[in-house]
């Protein structure tokens, strides 16, 4: 491991030293000051943005705004780690939350404010500090975040990025002052970095991929469900993992739902990503672009229908494809991650369960009916971390997000998270 790394390991630790003692109200003053920066600097942290992941100007200083709306959340947060007396036969009894240490942050580009602070924010408030290896294209990115947490009056050390690439997680993970990570990524990379945390004994934090269903039924509002829809699967170019990837329909709406959806689809259309009005621009690298095409390739080999072609116009732009898909398409065993969505039919409401389920990941789903009766039944049989009624998927900080099957394990936001990288030890004593 080359010095300047493992320095900032050990920095890192002699910080959670003297971090861990500093009071939860303190934290949070510093957590407030650091989302007051970021929403003052939302326009110049946006341009960053676009500039090192093509996502249009006015969905990155969106995004910038929101991981400060999410800061504010836990700096005005309940203390929950503070020690719980218990009712027992002894004289004392009460549980401590202890924090465990440096925790590694392995994140993406799709949202390179949003995802390293959602880990990030929790875990430092809970008395950890943080290192962070972000993707190689967005160092710019995990720069500017450490320089906005020693702005706002964080002791050196609580939150470093490091500039390293992928080769080098397996060995800073093995260090012996890292106590957990945290992954937002591929299932391959979470697969990855799970296996060496378990080998070395350390607590991992996994939210993944996901190919989430999106549920119409004949009962729904159904221009509504279109024009949400269309956004679900192509904000941030399709890039991300709760977009509605999969259109669920019941057969009866088949011939009114489709022309509303297609007609809302077509909207977004590839503009230069600086314009204010840009909805759609390019994907982050051709490389993923390439990826992207071999799918859609590989979907129709094997009988997807297509419904609007999936068309490249440049090395990282498409117009957006839509796809009819049956039942056994392996495309469907995968993520689709870009501006391709996928159409499937439904006879009955059994059918759609089992449809929206047959698939490896477990993230977040969307049902469009305006019956309780059968919002119920999804709410209940659907095998994901997030059900929406009548909207579409997004993140917000007071309830907790993540997975389950394929799509990760742990909690991210909400009061929750606090106690992810959090040990509790029992107190008893006559």
């Amino acid at each position: 491991m080359e010095n300047l790394i493992e320095n900032k390991l050990l920095k890192a630790d002699q910080a959670f030293q003297e971090w861990k003692k500093v009071p939860f109200e303190e934290k949070q003053k510093l957590i407030a000051k650091a989302a007051e920066i970021f929403k003052n600097k939302a326009e110049v942290f946006g341009e960053l943005i676009t500039d090192e992941m093509n996502k249009p100007i006015s969905q990155a200083i969106s995004e910038v705004e929101k991981s400060a709306l999410m800061m504010n959340y836990y700096a005005d947060a309940e203390n929950i780690l503070s020690p719980k007396k218990i009712k027992s036969e002894y004289q004392i009894s009460e549980i401590h939350y202890v924090p465990k240490g440096v925790i590694l942050g392995v994140m993406p580009w799709n949202f390179p404010f949003w995802q390293v602070l959602r880990f990030a924010t929790p875990a430092i408030l809970a008395g950890n500090t943080v290192v962070l290896k972000h993707a190689s294209i967005c160092f710019g990115s995990g720069n500017a975040i450490e320089k906005v947490f020693i702005e706002a009056g964080f002791p050196e050390g609580v939150f470093q990025n490091l500039e390293v690439g992928h080769g080098e997680v397996k060995e800073i993970l093995e260090h012996k002052t890292i106590k957990g990570v945290s992954l937002t990524g591929s299932e391959k990379a979470g697969a990855e970095v799970a296996a060496i945390a378990g080998k070395n004994i350390k607590k991992s934090l996994l939210e993944l991929g996901g190919s989430d269903a999106f549920i119409v039924l004949e009962d729904a509002n159904l221009d509504e469900a279109a024009k949400v829809g269309a956004l679900a699967r192509l904000q941030n170019c399709g890039q991300t993992c709760v977009a509605a990837k999969r259109f669920i329909i019941q057969r009866d709406i088949e011939f009114d739902f489709l022309p509303k959806f297609i007609e809302e689809y077509k909207k977004f259309v590839p503009a230069d990503p600086i314009l204010k009005e840009t909805k759609l621009s390019g994907m982050a690298r051709p490389d993923l672009a390439d990826d992207l095409e071999k799918q859609y390739q590989k979907a129709l080999s094997h009988g997807a229908e297509v419904i609007i072609p999936l068309e490249r116009i440049s090395e990282n732009q498409f117009i957006p494809g839509l796809i009819r898909v049956e039942k056994g398409n392996p495309i469907l065993q995968e993520e689709l991650f870009g501006p391709l969505g996928m159409v499937m039919i439904a006879h009955t409401d059994d059918e759609a369960l089992e449809i929206a389920n047959n698939i490896p990941f477990g993230l977040a789903n969307s049902v469009w009916t305006k019956n309780e009766e059968r919002q119920q039944f999804f709410i209940d049989g659907l095998e994901s971390g997030t059900v929406n009624i009548n909207r579409m998927t997004s993140s917000d900080p007071r309830f907790p997000f993540g997975g389950t099957k394929s799509s990760g394990y742990g909690t991210e936001l909400s009061l929750l998270a606090l106690k992810e990288f959090v040990t509790a030890k029992t107190i008893l004593g006559k």
